[in-house]
């Protein structure tokens, strides 16, 4: 596996520093992985030998740091967070602004990608918690086709605004929803709620649930990426 840590970025763009792991030279695959609050991009570096099936194509692995802000929540305290979390009741009082900044942040690694040879029909945009929320929320409003989404214990954010700005171009991306049943900071039920969302939109989306908390398991990990490899090729 061959590690990469400095990034390549756009002439005059921000974009966001990130780990970053080739499985072979010259990816023209690739997987944009968010972590959750409070976390870094080191967070699910470890997945990537656990994940890579021999068979599979050479593919990049990235993963950005979320910038550094106060979180409400936490009381103030300065942590990387794709947005504010105002409450404890996640899905009212959403921090719209910190949102969509994710969600350009986002769109400018995309496009890194693509100056990079890596067309957007094969690459995976996934994320965890926070991190899958703002996966959701930016691949169902990205105007060129994506591989998959992948969105793990987390909810699509902004659901008042989301309808006016889906784009047709994902309508038929593979989404596959992957949650704790007994997940204390996002409940399984608002996961479930965006999953019906999407899909009564006519989105093919995936949902699946394993027995544990707010975290990942091996076998949740190994399953969403085969599912949206296969569904996309």
């Amino acid at each position: 596996v061959c590690r990469i840590i400095a990034a390549f970025p756009l002439a005059g763009a921000d974009v966001l520093d990130s780990i970053e792991i080739e499985t072979a030279p010259n990816p023209r695959w690739a997987v944009l992985w968010l972590h959750g609050l409070g976390a870094d991009g080191h967070d699910f570096e470890p997945i990537v030998p656990q994940l890579v099936a021999p068979d599979w194509p050479p593919i990049r692995f990235i993963f950005p740091h979320a910038p550094v802000r106060p979180v409400t929540v936490n009381g103030g305290m300065r942590m990387r967070a794709w947005y504010d979390i105002l409450g404890l009741e996640i899905a009212n009082r959403q921090d719209e602004p910190g949102i969509r900044d994710s969600i350009r942040h986002v769109e400018r690694l995309i496009d890194r990608e693509s100056m990079r040879g890596v067309d957007e029909s094969r690459l995976v945009l996934a994320g965890f918690s926070q991190g899958g929320a703002i996966a959701l929320a930016a691949g169902v409003r990205h105007r060129r086709t994506l591989a998959g989404i992948v969105a793990l214990s987390t909810y699509l954010p902004l659901g008042d605004r989301t309808e006016a700005e889906l784009h047709p171009a994902n309508r038929a991306t593979p989404i596959w929803f992957g949650h704790g049943v007994a997940d204390p900071v996002v409940p399984s039920r608002l996961g479930q709620m965006s999953c019906e969302w999407l899909r009564a939109r006519g989105y093919p989306v995936q949902w699946h649930t394993w027995p544990m908390p707010h975290s990942v398991c091996a076998e949740e990990i190994a399953a969403c990426f085969w599912a949206v490899r296969y569904e996309a090729a």
